[in-house]
């Protein structure tokens, strides 16, 4: 909320200062700080239908997904930029394959107060995080903490085990 509000206070005397017509302020396109992102995203789970990823304080990512026959790990790291993008470089694996580290990276804005988000490059922008809760926002898939930390283990040894 804090960075919300900073970022819709910091838009708003942009858009003041600035001598563009009215309606370029008032949908102003900013992106988050390194350090803003990090807040969103440091010490969180971030819980998906058949899985979870936790982003360690460390900058180490771990990821694990679970279905029929199908289950997954992967290991890496995470990065943020000034320039508004979270990037995740994981390497999956599961009994049956093994990928190299591929990177993912999703985009940020704030739009009147509201941090959007996308997968690059080309996604469509969706409500991340509003300055007032909304059900709907995926940030609140995210929990503080290393909550899945257990199931990652418990996939990772079947994964590991041998056959």
């Amino acid at each position: 909320m804090a960075v919300c509000g900073h970022l819709a206070l910091f838009s708003t005397a942009e858009a003041t200062k600035s001598n563009a017509p009215v309606e370029v302020a008032a949908k102003p396109d900013i992106a988050p700080t390194a350090f803003e992102l990090q807040l969103l995203y440091a010490d969180r789970t971030w819980n998906w239908e058949n899985g979870a990823a936790y982003f360690g304080m460390d900058r180490h990512l771990q990821a694990w997904t679970a279905g029929q026959d199908s289950s997954a790990v992967a290991e890496g790291r995470w990065l943020v930029t000034d320039t508004g993008k979270m990037c995740m470089e994981l390497a999956w694996r599961s009994k049956t394959y093994k990928t190299k580290p591929r990177r993912t990276c999703y985009s940020h804005r704030v739009e009147n107060g509201n941090i959007e988000q996308r997968k690059d490059p080309d996604g469509a922008w969706y409500g991340f995080k509003h300055a007032k809760d909304d059900p709907a926002d995926e940030h609140r898939k995210f929990e503080a903490g290393n909550t899945k930390g257990a199931q990652f283990d418990e996939t990772r040894k079947l994964i590991d085990t041998k056959s």
